[in-house]
């Protein structure tokens, strides 16, 4: 187990600092201390990051740490923090690890016992989440699905039940494509489409998935926040859950696993569901009525 205290003691650390997603005062006092106390920068496009540093009136020693090339910058990384260094981990745009290959720097710090400490500060999937309108007690942020039609349906099949909010990150060229597929996976959802976040031309769109769809034909701009109500129950009766939890076992799924699926469609119990469905006979073992001889 790894416990950490971030502040008992002010050594090597990896400081994950996050950017501004549109407006330069969203950088918070502390945000400018954690790049100030920086040794060294990672970030994902060493052009961006020293162009924001210089606007905030920083200049500090860049690494180029992305998807890439992460095989060579993480070992340089950690060779930094060995050396005393503090290292900072910048993204284009919010947050760091978020949608990006931070995760792997995170995990190989903490590993080698560096303290990782994150600093509050924008992020696009909760600026469009609480302003969308749509429950945001519980949610799910998948970020990208894939570019690629066949596998994002699929993506989009396995999502199709989840009673949560989703929260997805989607580029303009491939929006109209999305939400057609999210029109046909999902059916007519309520949903938001959120874009240019916290700049000048920011703007919500709420409605159904459908009504997006109509808008983003008009050929919408900027970085996108699409947020999709959750699955809503459907309303069966129990007689009919039971069919479709015996149906799934039929082709092979365990009783259990088939409760808890059907349950999660119709809202229904899954104990209870599993309770029916045990009370039942299988197939050729109904009761026969023995004929009096």
């Amino acid at each position: 187990m790894n416990r950490q205290k971030s502040f008992e003691q002010d050594g090597p650390a990896l400081l994950l600092i996050p950017s501004p997603i549109g407006n330069l005062s969203e950088v918070s006092d502390r945000v400018r201390e954690a790049i100030e106390s920086c040794d060294v920068i990672a970030c994902e496009d060493t052009r961006n990051t020293g162009k924001l540093l210089s606007l905030l009136g920083f200049r500090k020693p860049l690494i180029s740490h992305h998807e890439h090339n992460q095989s060579v910058s993480i070992p340089k990384i950690l060779e930094e923090l060995s050396s005393g260094h503090k290292v900072g981990v910048m993204s284009d745009a919010g947050y760091p690890v978020i949608s990006d290959p931070g995760q792997n720097l995170v995990r190989a710090a903490t590993e080698k016992n560096w303290p990782v400490i994150s600093f509050s500060g924008p992020n696009a999937a909760i600026n469009a989440l609480v302003a969308s309108g749509l429950d945001a007690r519980h949610y799910l942020f998948y970020g990208f699905l894939d570019a690629k039609s066949g596998k994002r349906k699929k993506e989009l099949e396995e999502l199709r039940t989840v009673p949560w909010t989703l929260v997805f990150y989607e580029a303009p060229h491939r929006i109209v494509d999305t939400l057609e597929d999210m029109v046909e996976v999902f059916g007519d959802r309520p949903a938001c489409l959120a874009r240019e976040l916290t700049k000048k031309f920011e703007e919500y769109l709420r409605g159904t998935l459908q009504e997006l769809l109509s808008a983003a034909g008009d050929g919408l701009k900027g970085e996108m926040v699409l947020v999709v109500a959750g699955c809503e129950p459907e309303q069966v009766s129990t007689e009919a859950a039971i069919t479709r939890v015996m149906a799934l076992t039929a082709q092979g799924m365990k009783q259990k696993a088939a409760a808890k699926q059907v349950a999660a469609e119709t809202g229904l119990s899954a104990n209870e569901l599993y309770r029916l469905v045990l009370q039942r006979p299988k197939p050729g073992e109904e009761d026969t009525e023995i004929p009096n001889r």
